[in-house]
């Protein structure tokens, strides 16, 4: 595995200030948050955020709107299909039982579950004549990432990922940059060099990019009254910008 499933340290973090400004659709029968240019836009280019989690919530949809800013039409769908986690939970809650079979026991976030969403996501940016589609993931979402190149991502961009398989990665079929924490029991060093070895020997564009103090999660969740925590999660965001620009458009 390129990276460990999902622990207790996927699901904690600080709620960030801001308005969100885009609007709520749905794709199919899912809840999806859109985030749409309102100066300068990229002609034919999207991003697909699948997030952590947490699901569409505050903080995925301040992200949202700032890719958009940046001149990406972004969408975030629903991949958790109404039952994403909220940042307060019993003291008991069993990650690996909302895993495999979700909060009511009949609405699992399994590949087999998360897969067709994702699916269904990627045709509708196509049905809405974009051409050039990448995907951000973070955390739970990078798995998604990484397994859809083939449906039409054409550039990614993951944080802390978790889940993430060898063989997945090894499968890619374009350019992905991965942002890591120093400390990170999900993607930790040997991880990291793991993941590595086989994006050289794919032979696609990749980067790696490791920020010192901060930890699992910083790049959506991270604590922004701390100035390591802010900064590294600018400069996370700011990675996948310039990466886009260089390879989507």
């Amino acid at each position: 595995m390129a990276s460990n499933p999902p622990a207790q340290c996927c699901t904690v973090g600080v709620k960030h200030e801001g308005e969100p400004t885009g609007t709520t659709i749905k794709v199919g029968q899912y809840d999806a948050y859109v985030a749409e240019p309102k100066g300068k836009k990229h002609e034919g280019a999207a991003l697909l955020y699948v997030p952590d989690v947490f699901g569409i919530w505050q903080n995925s949809q301040l992200m949202a709107d700032q890719f958009a800013a940046n001149g990406y039409y972004t969408i975030i769908v629903d991949i958790f299909n109404g039952d994403a986690l909220s940042l307060e939970r019993p003291k008991d809650f069993d990650l690996k039982k909302w895993l495999t079979q979700g909060s009511d026991g009949k609405n699992p976030h399994t590949k087999e579950a998360v897969d067709p969403i994702v699916e269904l996501s990627l045709k509708y940016l196509k049905e809405q004549g974009f051409t050039k589609v990448g995907a951000v993931g973070y955390c739970f979402g990078a798995k998604y990432v990484v397994r859809h190149y083939k449906d039409g991502i054409k550039v990614g961009y993951v944080a802390h990922p978790s889940f993430v398989d060898e063989d997945e990665l090894a499968a890619i079929t374009g350019p992905l940059s991965i942002a890591a924490a120093e400390t990170d029991e999900i993607f930790p060093t040997e991880k990291r060099h793991k993941s590595e070895e086989i994006l050289a020997k794919v032979g696609q564009p990749y980067q790696i990019n490791l920020y010192s103090g901060v930890v699992h999660g910083f790049s959506v969740r991270c604590d922004t009254s701390k100035k390591i925590e802010r900064w590294s999660k600018e400069q996370a965001f700011l990675q996948a910008v310039a990466w886009f620009d260089e390879h989507l458009l």
